[in-house]
């Protein structure tokens, strides 16, 4: 324990290394996502905007990259996010290879959440004179919310615990914290102490997934 106390500055900047990394990579990773999984849902056969070229190209591309491990993913996906974002190592590196990631699994969440939504719903705008993009902001998105609320909160815990892998490439985070300090060093308390500390983010935004889901499922 009271190696854990000498440590308690960079236990701390580790903590904040992790929410960075997370709250980062939702942003990017899930507009990306959002992005992608409204567009194989509207070019789908028989959607709002039908393209089988277009959803079949997304479609493969998606179902190619989502299954890749995510230690491997992150060693082929270096030498382009040094090429984009100017480095290969550190938390940005991390974050940009996690938001590619990310946005992969989003948008089939995104797109199988879309699908059950009532085809009554969409044919009463239909009806109204509603036309696709209308249909999608005001029919579609709005009735798969709390769905989809659920979908990016399970996303974001898997995102908690893919950060533990920055210290692979030299990022930090709770998870690096673990493994350098407590691990390695022999020092069980530090690693539960990380431990501990994941589970309660993981907890805090289970919680607050759950509240918010059930908050837009009731208006």
């Amino acid at each position: 324990m009271d190696r854990l106390f000498e440590l308690g500055s960079e236990f701390w900047v580790a903590a904040y290394e992790t929410l960075y990394m997370v709250a980062l990579t939702l942003l990017i990773g899930g507009a990306i996502g959002l992005l992608l999984g409204v567009v194989l849902y509207s070019t789908r056969p028989g959607s709002l905007l039908p393209n089988r070229a277009v959803f079949n190209v997304l479609n493969v591309v998606i179902n190619f990259f989502r299954p890749i491990p995510f230690i491997i993913f992150l060693a082929a996906v270096q030498p382009f996010a040094r090429y984009v974002i100017g480095v290969g190592i550190g938390n940005d590196a991390l974050v940009f290879s996690l938001s590619i990631a990310a946005s992969f699994a989003i948008s089939r969440i995104v797109e199988q959440n879309l699908i059950t939504v009532s085809p009554g719903a969409i044919e009463a705008a239909r009806a109204m004179g509603a036309g696709p993009v209308r249909i999608l902001r005001t029919v579609v998105i709005p009735e798969a919310l709390g769905p989809l609320i659920l979908g990016y909160t399970f996303i974001v815990v898997a995102i908690v615990d893919m950060t533990a892998m920055a210290g692979f490439i030299g990022g930090g985070g709770l998870g690096n914290f673990a493994l350098v300090y407590g691990y390695r060093q022999f020092e069980p308390a530090i690693t539960w102490a990380a431990l501990l500390l994941i589970v309660i983010f993981v907890q805090a935004l289970q919680f607050f997934g759950n509240w918010l889901a059930r908050k837009v499922l009731r208006r």
